[in-house]
């Protein structure tokens, strides 16, 4: 059941948005209808991810007001709970909208890099298409007639590391950069944010490497649209920030 949901939700659509634009686009280039997608899906979501950076802001400004309640009621954690739980609500806070916020684009993500991996073009898996999905008469794996997009390219695999390095660079020093503050939660975040900017690099780079230039594409484009967007909410942000 959750496998039929999953598919008719976002597997399916995504996988017939893809063939219709490789069908109306000139020259049927599956590597830029990879990036046309992949660009269409990340704008669906950025009101969410501007969400869910408003919310790491409100949470970051009511963080000495959370110390001071840890403080006032040192060995009392049920009073600690409610009165941060009445802090939120004054400052109409949500705490979990920015967890929901990635629960929503998992699987969206999940199922562009499914329909990339599953679904190697020129074939097209007919079973999978809307009676009104247009079907390519061919599709072309040559990106831009230059890097073929069905085998393994050390170039695309090569940036799609560099590229999630600088999206990880860009979301470490922005709105998700953590407090300075010293405790438990603190130190995981930065451990966390390490292995995000400098293990996660290698382990995309691999992954384009050993599958295909179209999961490559794919990646860079997402770490690209990625890092587009938090710059975009951090103007977002600022704006918002000085109008207050």
């Amino acid at each position: 059941m959750i496998s039929n949901f999953f598919n008719a939700v976002f597997y399916d659509p995504i996988y017939n948005s893809l063939v219709a634009i490789v069908a109306l686009i000139p020259g049927s280039d599956v590597g830029i209808a990879v990036i046309l997608v992949t660009v269409v899906i990340r704008l669906i979501l950025l009101p969410f991810s501007i969400s869910a950076a408003r919310t790491q802001r409100a949470m970051k400004i009511l963080e000495p007001k959370i110390k001071e309640l840890k403080e006032k009621h040192k060995g009392n954690k049920e009073k600690e709970a409610l009165e941060t739980l009445a802090l939120y609500k004054e400052a109409q806070v949500n705490p979990f909208a920015s967890i929901l916020t990635v629960f929503i684009q998992i699987p969206v993500l999940l199922a562009l890099y499914f329909v990339f991996f599953y679904e190697p073009f020129p074939a097209i898996n007919a079973a999978r298409l809307y009676s009104f999905t247009p079907v390519p008469d061919t599709a072309s794996l040559e990106f831009l007639g230059i890097i073929s997009v069905a085998g393994k390219s050390l170039v695309l695999a090569f940036l799609a590391g560099v590229t999630q390095f600088y999206q990880a660079h860009l979301a470490l020093s922005g709105t998700m950069k953590p407090s300075d503050s010293k405790s438990m939660q603190n130190d995981f975040q930065k451990i966390m944010g390490m292995q995000l900017k400098y293990v996660f690099p290698f382990i995309i780079g691999a992954i384009s490497y050993s599958t295909s230039g179209a999961i490559a594409l794919y990646f860079i484009t997402t770490n690209i649209a990625g890092a587009l967007q938090e710059l975009h909410v951090r103007r977002v942000l600022e704006k918002e920030s000085q109008s207050e």
